[in-house]
């Protein structure tokens, strides 16, 4: 029996882009949440649990386009023609952001809050179109002979934005258990009283789509409670209450790394309920994995390179972190 080379291909980029999500959110989170903690020395403090691995996150978003490119070239066609505003919109927001975060340090004190708040901006930005490309993602794509056939403001629905928020708010939780996890003090205790109200408003979130997107999209209505989907799909809700009653049940029980990790297993659920949504679909409502995907030998020569390179990947990732390990406390830096 021969390899799947498409379903190996599409794992790739899913597990790609899943790692982009978690490495590169709680990253825009610290910045989504640096309106609400304005002194100096707090928001020195956050930005420097993540100073040195920051800037290999992206490593996750552009091994995804580089893979969607080279085992789906339609799909990569289509999903940029579709998405080109809002993809060029989150572009922005991560090179402002990644601009104010390497500025900020070395401006004088007059000219700091500039570039505090390019990062606000730019990490808003950017989490809020992220998120509502993959709310007009799940909406569908019209295509025509292979072709986007829709409008440059397609994408702009009630459904899309909302997904954009929503992933704001998430990313928000994510930057707020992981302040939780690498600072202590007051810092600390005021990332437990905020990371309450986030979990809520994240598990309402989950809750508005997860009624919203089959009430609205008659066909993931279907594929949700057709078997075997049904059984993948029915624990996913009751995992997802359970995370967030341990996520709260570990604030109340001076938290380190536990809230982080839970958060990072709601993060999981969701993007897995999304995926069982749209599954096996790589360009909704109709083209398939297998419709897109580019010839044997492409995808082949392209898997050699990237079964390389993801170890790689991984292991200097992995040892960043490492390296960098423990609680940041003010005076620390590594600017």
């Amino acid at each position: 029996m021969g390899i799947d080379l498409p379903l190996l291909w599409a794992i790739i980029i899913l597990f790609g882009v899943f790692m982009y999500v978690v490495l590169d959110g709680f990253d825009l989170g610290i910045g989504i949440l640096f309106p609400f903690f304005p002194d100096k020395t707090d928001r020195d403090v956050m930005m420097n649990t993540v100073a040195p691995v920051w800037d290999g996150n992206e490593t996750w978003l552009v091994l995804g386009g580089a893979g969607l490119l080279a085992a789906f070239p339609l799909a990569y066609s289509v999903i940029l023609d579709a998405f080109m505003l809002p993809l060029i919109f989150m572009l922005l927001g991560l090179v402002f952001r990644g601009v104010a975060f390497e500025f900020r340090f070395k401006a004088s004190e007059r000219r700091r809050h500039w570039w505090d708040k390019g990062f606000i901006a730019g990490s808003i930005c950017a989490a809020f179109f992220q998120g509502v490309t993959l709310g007009g993602f799940i909406d569908g794509v019209h295509v025509v002979e292979r072709t986007y056939s829709g409008g440059a403001l397609e994408w702009l629905k009630p459904f899309s934005v909302f997904t954009g928020i929503g992933l704001v708010i998430a990313y928000a939780l994510l930057g707020c258990t992981w302040l939780i996890f690498k600072t202590d003090g007051k810092l600390q205790e005021n990332m437990i009283r905020v990371a309450r109200p986030l979990l809520l408003t994240v598990l309402a979130v989950i809750g508005l789509i997860s009624l919203w997107t089959p009430l609205s999209h008659p066909e993931i209505a279907d594929r949700w409670f057709a078997v075997p989907n049904l059984f993948y799909f029915m624990p996913v809700p009751v995992l997802v209450l359970l995370a967030t009653w341990a996520t709260w049940r570990q604030l109340g029980q001076q938290p380190h790394a536990g809230p982080f990790l839970l958060t990072l297993c709601l993060v999981f659920l969701g993007y897995s309920g999304l995926g069982i949504s749209v599954w096996p679909y790589i360009i909704p409502p109709d083209i398939t994995i297998w419709d897109a995907a580019a010839p044997p030998q492409s995808q082949g020569f392209a898997l050699v390179g990237a079964l390389l390179i993801i170890p790689l990947i991984l292991m200097y990732t992995a040892w960043s972190y490492y390296v960098f390990r423990g609680k940041v406390r003010p005076g620390d830096g590594y600017h």
